[in-house]
């Protein structure tokens, strides 16, 4: 590991202003991906500003019915969090899906969202990476890419967006409120991780600097009716092959709306809008959901070694609408 420097935040406009001022400097917070990867060689900070104790680490009820999370929440106790069990399962089943125990206990809310995008050639130093050092070239697309991108991908990077929790926040349309060198602004989950187009380096909107300093689940009282499902090789501290967050509000055997989000299909989390605007108003049948999940994945592009996924996505978003929409008070 190379040499670097440690200072500990005391507000939020002094670790905004240090981290802005240097192009070489990082936020840290758990630190669950970036230690890695300075280990790894992958990224070389010269500064990092711990801001682990500068956000807020509670849950709040707003005046609206939603629920704000501060970005210093461990990813453990948001899991337990009793209004998120209660009102935003799919959330705590997402969580719980993530990493490993220990792991959980020490990611943060802002530290999860900010995952890199990445796969096994952006961790190995030693082969050509867009993501890693851009007009390298992308050793997956010739190479190993079960794990990759068959949504939204570019010949400059086939990697997948690897949090859990972040396809939960995309289909409950969470918003991230964030403090940066030109100001606070709100941002959508939804919008927050970028496509990699021919600038894969760069995996969010955020500006060097921007610090995210909490998280806004909406009122939506049909997300007591969520749930989160993942495929994986393992059990255990494994990312997902596929993976589908869902809500949904159901009158009698009609689809009144629908939320949706995939993991593990592109490198971001994937908005299944195609498969919503197809389920909302139909009956909720096993043939209408096998239906709305083709219109989404009708543009996807495998590669020599993934086109499992699409099926697999097509089975995976098939049995969390039937098992949803089956729920006692349907």
């Amino acid at each position: 590991m190379k040499p670097f420097d440690y200072q500990r935040a005391t507000d939020t406009d002094t670790a905004v202003a240090t981290v802005s001022r240097n192009p070489n400097a990082r936020y840290l917070g758990g630190g669950t991906n970036l230690v890695d990867h300075m280990k790894l060689g992958v990224s070389s900070p010269e500064l990092l500003v711990d801001v682990s104790r500068l956000s807020s680490d509670t849950v709040e009820t707003l005046p609206d019915g939603g629920v704000r999370v501060g970005a210093a929440v461990r990813n453990s106790d948001l899991a337990a969090e009793p209004i998120i069990r209660q009102r935003y399962p799919v959330l705590a089943h997402a969580l719980l899906a993530g990493a490993s125990g220990q792991l959980r206990n020490l990611a943060t809310t802002g530290g999860n969202l900010l995952q890199r995008t990445r796969c096994v050639y952006f961790q190995d130093v030693t082969t050509p990476c867009n993501k890693r050092e851009p007009g390298t070239g992308c050793s997956a697309l010739d190479g190993y890419t079960r794990y990759h991108a068959v949504l939204g991908s570019s010949e400059h990077c086939v990697a997948t967006h690897p949090s859990d929790m972040a396809v939960a926040l995309t289909a409950l349309d969470a918003v991230v409120h964030t403090q940066g060198p030109s100001g606070p602004r709100s941002i959508p989950v939804a919008d927050l991780h970028r496509l990699p187009g021919d600038e894969p380096d760069r995996d969010t909107v955020l500006e060097h600097g921007e610090l995210i300093t909490a998280v806004d689940l909406p009122a939506l009282p049909m997300a007591a009716r969520s749930n989160y499902r993942k495929v994986r090789d393992r059990a255990s501290y494994a990312f997902a092959l596929v993976s589908v967050a869902a809500a949904v509000d159901i009158a009698g055997d009609t689809i009144r709306d629908v939320r949706i989000a995939f993991g593990g299909l592109a490198h971001k989390p994937w908005r299944a809008t195609l498969a919503e605007n197809a389920l909302r108003g139909a009956p909720a049948t096993e043939a209408t959901f096998r239906t709305a999940a083709d219109a989404e994945l009708a543009e996807a592009r495998p590669l020599s070694d993934n086109e499992f996924k699409i099926p697999m996505a097509r089975n995976t978003l098939t049995s969390v609408l039937r098992d949803l929409t089956q729920q006692e008070g349907s």
